[in-house]
């Protein structure tokens, strides 16, 4: 049996997935699209390697772009059989995925206008809207917990990892010439303690474990400080009378930060004032959350039975039309905008940011990782001069970043989560980070385990 690194390995944090190959079955655990960099465009391909008509299943972590962007490829490419993923994240991958299928075309029909006036050959998007649909037929749900054959000699089990709902990490138990195998894949794991999910659950046994290490090099900021900065920064917005900006991925992200802010108000810590949610998807997402109660921790469970969150936000404004997200240009402060998308590499959050990155009143607060080569990694890196739609603008607003929401585990619950499994004696790769993140984390569990942990290359071949 092997296994093949096919993205978010070698120092990549994005591109996730996993081919698992034995003598009777194909699996692949997650496709997900390379993000950020220039050259991801180049690498947002079927990779050879993959022989699609030859999978027998697809199996999913979670429903972020990063680990489910490049499924459409396969259905585009012949695939036709199982992808399977708990209901939730079924749900919220056809929401993402139809949404980067609009904003992709609607990029090449706008670039393909310049090419067209410049003489040039047209560009086509990775994938179009009829590629998600074709998707559609092939979805499976799983159970949590509940050991479901994917393949031949192959049984999965799907359990919580708490960073989204719905997502999971994947113990797969692989039977080859009498020999069992259990692989475990984290996926992306949360961080014990957050607001909304349920905490990460405990494996206790695997040969081959492939662990995210996106922080492996730092716990986050405790999430009780971070509340006190961002209600700082608001408060001191409003006296300004100015515009809050957060860059928000549409799935987590904005019901987390909706959850915060209607505490703020229901505690009094901040006076209410008006708050867009500038996202159609994430509207669509928040519906989903309200769907699965039953995936919430207690206390989020409890205040959704109270219907709570809906009184404290009165003041929420979701903008789904065009003609809605122009109109906040024109309204006075104090406000808070949210938008997508998270990394500012696309969505409505570029207007936004084009009309007030170079206003000293504007305050920028970034609520998530931005990838090397995003707009977001360049604000934060604190470059005085962007490019937003082709016009440089000069950048006078306050940036702030506030870790402590990120929905990923640090590295002390990722030393935690892997501490049930050491005790095995697995093998560890560190995938999904950069450097600066997986060589840390590989220190610190040789010190903790006296496990060797190593650090994916890119297209390696993991043998089990």
């Amino acid at each position: 049996m092997k296994v093949s690194l096919l993205g978010a390995a070698g120092g990549d944090v994005t591109g996730s997935a996993y081919l698992v190959q034995s003598e009777r079955a194909r699996v692949l655990v997650d496709f997900g699209l390379f993000q950020g960099a220039a050259l991801a465009e180049d690498r947002n391909r079927i990779p050879r390697a993959l022989q699609v008509r030859q999978l027998d299943a697809v199996l999913l972590t979670h429903a972020h772009l990063d680990h489910t962007g490049r499924l459409p490829l396969l259905a585009r490419a012949g695939y036709h059989r199982y992808i399977h993923a708990t209901e939730a994240t079924i749900e919220l991958t056809g929401l993402i995925l139809r949404d980067a299928a609009h904003i992709q075309e609607g990029d090449a029909e706008r670039i393909n206008r310049k090419r067209l006036r410049a003489g040039q050959e047209p560009i086509e998007p990775l994938f179009r809207f009829e590629d998600v649909e074709r998707l559609m037929p092939l979805w499976r749900s799983v159970d949590y917990d509940r050991p479901t054959e994917v393949a031949p000699g192959v049984m999965a089990r799907w359990v919580e990892a708490g960073h989204m709902l719905g997502s999971a990490a994947i113990e797969l138990t692989v039977d080859e010439n009498g020999r069992r195998s259990v692989l475990v894949f984290s996926g992306d794991l949360g961080p014990r303690g957050a607001p909304i999910l349920r905490d990460p659950a405990a494996l206790d046994h695997a040969q081959l474990v492939f662990l995210e290490a996106t922080y492996g090099d730092r716990d986050h900021r405790p999430l009780a400080d971070t509340l006190v900065e961002a209600r700082r920064i608001i408060l001191q917005a409003v006296a300004r009378k100015g515009r809050i900006l957060v860059p928000t991925f549409a799935v987590g992200r904005a019901q987390q930060i909706l959850y915060h802010l209607a505490a703020l108000f229901r505690e009094g810590a901040v006076p209410p004032f008006p708050v867009f949610l500038d996202s159609p998807m994430a509207a669509e997402a928040s519906a989903i959350y309200a769907r699965h109660v039953e995936l919430y921790d207690e206390e989020a469970a409890d205040l959704a039975r109270r219907n709570s969150l809906e009184h404290d936000l009165r003041t929420l404004r979701i903008c789904t039309t065009t003609e809605q997200s122009r109109a906040i240009n024109d309204v006075p402060g104090p406000l808070l905008v949210m938008a997508g998308a998270g990394m500012c590499n696309a969505g409505r959050i570029l207007h936004h940011l084009k009309h007030g990155l170079w206003r000293p009143e504007t305050d920028v607060l970034f609520v998530g990782y931005q990838a090397p080569g995003s707009l977001g990694r360049a604000l934060i890196d604190g470059k005085q001069t962007v490019s937003i739609f082709g016009e440089r603008i000069r950048v006078e607003a306050r940036i702030h970043t506030l870790g402590g929401f990120s929905s990923h585990a640090g590295q002390s619950d990722l030393i935690r989560w892997l501490g049930h499994l050491a005790p095995a004696r697995p093998r560890v790769i560190l995938t999904h980070g950069e450097d600066r993140g997986r060589k840390p984390l590989a220190r610190l569990i040789r010190e903790k385990f006296g496990i060797d942990a190593e650090l994916s290359q890119r297209d390696q071949v993991v043998e089990a």
